[in-house]
């Protein structure tokens, strides 16, 4: 694997370690503690599943047929490895930071820090990129070399324009065929209603989904002092103001904002984690994947 700035040694040795538990994925089978490592030739019975459209005859269970009257196929080891896509927004609102890295940039991390758990454990990862619509779309695949692929389109990747959650994740549900993980990575600066729709399409369709929240610390605390001119990246809108003036509305604004998007990922048993871009990202990781761990 070559060298990435988004990959440093000290950060992958503290996650080579990490697994990622996927519920209600693949019918409860626990995903990345493989038997084989030959994906794609393994042949290990595991399990019996409903035939669909699209599954080969060859694979039905004539003798579970005899006895239940219904027709049901053998699924096999290979079968049962998890496929994760991680949806990542690169509107023009994560282009803001008031520490060393934007959220985007911060965004960027957590994304390959994933894309090098679930290969290394043997899983195929997907990579969408999207603002106003989707920019780019990468298949997921599990081979080593596919890391490298991802790492240079994140490296690549620059602030877009507007953001539209919901049509990225309206896409990403219609053209997602086999339930797996889905990670969504974004600062979610986009209408509430319509962003909870999105991500309720994706759990209808039964995948398991990981809404990352990133934001900036000002965003939350609004820690300015002095009259200053604020510029909404995305419509290029401005405002000059004394922060003191609107301080307390904001923030009580903003919190009913997040905890909105926290209650309606809830009710749709979609996990929601808040992360600050100035946020020990290895740490952030552990803490979320030791508590999924518990699940």
């Amino acid at each position: 694997m070559k060298s990435s700035k988004y990959l440093n040694p000290d950060l992958l040795s503290k996650l080579q370690n990490l697994s990622i538990k996927a519920k209600y994925v693949v019918e409860g089978f626990m995903i990345g503690l493989h038997k084989s490592p030959y994906h794609g030739f393994s042949v290990e019975f595991s399990e019996h599943r409903p035939y669909g459209f699209g599954d080969e005859v060859r694979h039905i269970d004539w003798k579970l047929w005899s006895k239940t009257d219904k027709y049901y196929v053998k699924q096999f080891e290979e079968e049962t490895n998890l496929k994760a896509h991680i949806i990542l927004d690169q509107s023009k609102s994560m282009d803001y930071g008031s520490s060393n890295d934007t959220k985007f940039e911060y965004a960027k991390l957590l994304a390959a820090s994933f894309a090098y758990i679930l290969i290394k454990q043997q899983d195929a990862v997907g990579l969408a990129l999207f603002d106003e619509k989707i920019n780019q779309l990468i298949p997921p695949r599990s081979v080593p070399s596919h890391l490298n692929i991802l790492l240079s389109h994140m490296e690549s990747a620059e602030p877009g324009s507007q953001t539209n959650i919901a049509k990225a994740l309206h896409h990403s549900a219609e053209g997602i065929n086999k339930r797996g993980l889905v990670i969504v990575i974004s600062d979610l600066m986009d209408d509430i209603h319509n962003t909870i729709n999105g991500l309720r399409h994706l759990r209808h369709k039964g995948h398991e989904v990981i809404v990352f929240h990133i934001l900036d610390q000002d965003e939350l605390s609004f820690d300015f002092n002095q009259r200053i001119k604020f510029i909404d990246k995305e419509t290029g809108e401005t405002i000059t103001t004394d922060p003191s003036h609107i301080k307390k509305e904001y923030v009580a604004h903003f919190k009913k904002h997040c905890d909105a998007l926290k209650l309606g990922c809830g009710h749709n048993r979609i996990e929601y984690v808040q992360l600050l871009s100035n946020q020990s990202l290895d740490t952030a990781l552990a803490e979320l994947l030791l508590k999924r761990k518990n699940y």
